[in-house]
């Protein structure tokens, strides 16, 4: 937990930002409309999130006031815009000509942008770089903003998918706390051990696997990383290895039976009666960002671990699945180089280590999740969590929107639907949607 007598990071002007600051020489105008600089004023830009209360909102404020204290060219502004309206109005905005000099959007969605003309091309300011910039973060998560060989925005925040467990109840059944599931074998043995059964109904439920990750996870992880679409865009839904998952999970929910899973499902709620926290659950797959609401909820002393998402085999691997947000500029942002320093300065390490020892958000920038896995101001079970994501992100897989199926997952979630209603069998509907996929890139070639 962090500490109350925080020692904010030192924040100084980067090589980049003062060679800017020598060739602008003299501001404009402060209003974003007008600044044009002239003599003494600074840029406005104006910088839109969804961060509107608590932690994220307060460590992205204080982010900001220590960049326009660091200099005297640029002046940021932030706004907050509601979740589910941030980018609807965004692309209003662009549409009218005005759009927020800089805003956060999904990581999984830059390339529809790029090609749409709705964010501007970063390139040529990465062009001029002493630095590499994309070696700041995860490969894949610099992958996902490139389009047509330039970058659309800069990668920000991140997650990856575990395990956390309840080690008091691996105690309990004789399980070893210290050894948690390393297979998927070794997971369904964990979770029958866990259950607690009375009669026909279950009290207690080890671990199901589609309690807060989808079938598309155990697919890609039973794939060798393998999503839905492989690195060259070929479709690949109806694998032998992706149909032994959809199998796997059908055989969990037969175990357990539909109306057991559907009765739990209903008393769910969150806070306290959180099933893991309650203990309705004894394993539960989860974004490892999940560590915020135990830390927020959890009784003092809660005792529990996280692991890797199990192998399918030994030696399959332990992919998992992420996602995350990326900083852009708008297609026509009035301000881009200035926009540019801004999202540099955003992902920078002492920044990035800055939101996420104020967030325990996962970082983008790896040398930031470095320092936090062993950052004074934590305790040991937030060294646990950014240890984890660290070693976890090398077996992240992130699973951009592609070009020629904008709408493919709505596809594949039908035929999955279809599975679990007992309506096909794994294969059946993995063909049916391996076919139906196909298709849909066909007629966007």
């Amino acid at each position: 937990m962090v500490k109350r007598n925080k020692k904010w990071l030192s924040l100084g002007i980067t090589a980049s930002m003062a060679l800017l600051l020598a060739a602008c020489g003299n501001g404009g105008s402060t209003n974003k409309d007008n600044a044009d600089g002239g003599s003494g004023d600074k840029v406005e830009l104006e910088f839109w999130s969804f961060w509107g209360s608590g932690m994220r909102r307060d460590a992205v404020e204080d982010i900001i006031k220590d960049f326009n204290k660091s200099q005297d060219h640029i002046e940021v502004k932030y706004v907050y815009q509601p979740w589910g309206d941030i980018w609807t109005k965004s692309l209003a905005s662009i549409a009218a000509g005005d759009p927020p000099d800089v805003i956060v959007q999904d990581i999984n969605s830059v390339q529809q942008r790029a090609d749409a003309k709705q964010a501007t091309n970063l390139q040529e300011y990465l062009d001029k770089e002493d630095e590499d910039i994309s070696s700041r973060f995860y490969p894949q998560l610099w992958d996902t903003v490139m389009y047509e060989d330039d970058a659309y925005a800069l990668p920000f925040n991140t997650d990856t998918q575990v395990l956390f467990y309840n080690k008091d109840m691996f105690e309990e059944v004789g399980l070893d706390p210290e050894n948690p599931p390393a297979t998927w074998d070794e997971l369904e043995e964990a979770a029958h051990k866990l259950d607690v059964k009375k009669g026909n109904n279950f009290e207690r439920i080890g671990f199901y696997p589609l309690w807060n990750l989808g079938a598309d996870v155990w697919a890609l992880n039973a794939d060798h990383g393998t999503s839905w679409f492989d690195k060259d865009g070929n479709v690949k839904i109806n694998t032998p290895e992706k149909v032994e998952a959809l199998d796997w999970v059908l055989k969990q929910q037969d175990y357990y039976g539909r109306d057991t899973i559907n009765n739990h499902e209903a008393e769910f709620g969150s806070g306290v009666a959180d099933p893991f926290i309650s203990g309705l659950v004894g394993i539960r797959a989860q974004n490892i960002n999940y560590y915020t609401n135990l830390l927020e909820n959890a009784p003092d002393g809660f005792n529990y671990g996280v692991a890797p998402l199990p192998e399918k085999e030994e030696g399959s691997g332990h992919w998992s699945w992420g996602g995350g947000f990326v900083l852009e500029a708008p297609y026509g942002a009035e301000h881009p180089e200035e926009s540019y320093e801004f999202m540099k300065y955003m992902t920078s390490p002492e920044v990035q280590e800055k939101f996420g020892l104020n967030s325990f958000d996962i970082m983008a920038n790896e040398e930031a999740n470095e320092n936090l896995k062993e950052h004074p101001d934590l305790d040991d079970k937030g060294h646990m969590i950014y240890d984890m994501a660290h070693k976890n992100l090398e077996q992240t897989v992130i699973t951009p929107i592609p070009l020629e199926a904008p709408d493919y997952t709505e596809l594949v979630n039908g035929q999955l639907d279809e599975a679990m209603l007992g309506n096909k069998s794994a294969k059946e509907a993995l063909d049916a949607a391996q076919k139906s996929v196909e298709d849909l890139v066909e007629q966007h070639k």
